[in-house]
């Protein structure tokens, strides 16, 4: 754990992208660019129009820095030149969708533009989430992460394999909430009528689709959500035999009795 000042100073901005892997790789710039951004979050165009932040004619990609002293981190000149990568690969903003260095205590909580619009619906979709199935909604989600140079044929394939599990009505949309110099890690969020009384199977069909995919193109089967029960069928096919049992020496050492978590990540 590492403890930091709280940022004094905050920028960010909102860049559009007509096309979603041309974001993909402002995005791959920036990462590798050594900017460090505090936020860096692509949403593909079909995300952006449900959540309000577009018209689902653009692909938005959020950015933002903060910095304790910027004396030291001039947040505004990161903003500027991380928005000079953007407008390499074709991104297009509007000056208000740019808010200069402030005070972190003000406008902590942009509203009224696609930046703040997405953040709200990101906060509050976790509490909508069991009311959607009540109303006949399911939605799920999964995350990844895979290499640069493997992301676009990674993202068509998940979605097509997800899409089809899903069946008619679905729809499967795609964001970037991580980033790294060697890749991104995608999210998936999937949409679809429920089937009364079969929900759990349902999940399970539409689960099972997308971690095959995930696995058959390359990708970690999961990324910052962890491993845990769901995802142990698929990690036990991605863990090497060698990681398994340097990993099950280690547990025998500290937990010999196999008290924490039995079963998750190594069978007791």
């Amino acid at each position: 754990m590492r403890v930091r000042p709280r940022p004094a100073a905050r920028s960010s901005a909102g860049v559009r992208f007509s096309d979603f892997f041309a974001g993909a790789d402002a995005l791959r710039a920036v990462a590798q660019s050594g900017l460090r951004p505090a936020n860096a979050r692509l949403i593909d165009a079909d995300e952006a129009r449900v959540t309000g932040a577009g018209d689902g004619s653009a692909a938005l990609l959020v950015l933002g820095f903060e910095a304790a002293d910027e004396n030291v981190v001039p947040v505004g000149e990161l903003t500027d030149r991380a928005l000079m990568l953007c407008r390499e690969h074709g991104g297009a903003w509007e000056e208000g969708a740019v808010r200069r260095p402030r005070a972190a205590e003000e406008g902590a909580r942009d509203g009224g533009d696609a930046v703040g619009a997405w953040r709200d619906a990101f906060l509050r979709a976790p509490y909508l989430r069991d009311l959607a199935v009540a109303l006949g909604l399911l939605t799920e989600t999964f995350e990844s992460a895979i290499t640069w140079e493997r992301f676009a044929a990674f993202r068509e394939q998940v979605v097509a394999a997800a899409s089809e599990a899903a069946g008619p009505g679905a729809r499967v949309t795609c964001r970037i909430t991580h980033v790294y110099p060697d890749g991104p890690a995608p999210y998936f969020t999937v949409m679809v009528p429920a089937r009364r009384g079969e929900e759990v199977e349902q999940w399970a069909q539409i689960k099972r689709a997308a971690s095959d995919a995930i696995l058959a193109a390359g990708g970690t089967i999961t990324h910052h959500h962890s491993v845990g029960r769901d995802h142990r069928p698929w990690y036990d096919r991605q863990r090497p035999d060698v990681f398994a049992a340097a990993l099950r020496a280690a547990k025998a050492a500290v937990d010999p009795r196999g008290l924490l978590n039995p079963g998750v990540l190594l069978d007791v």
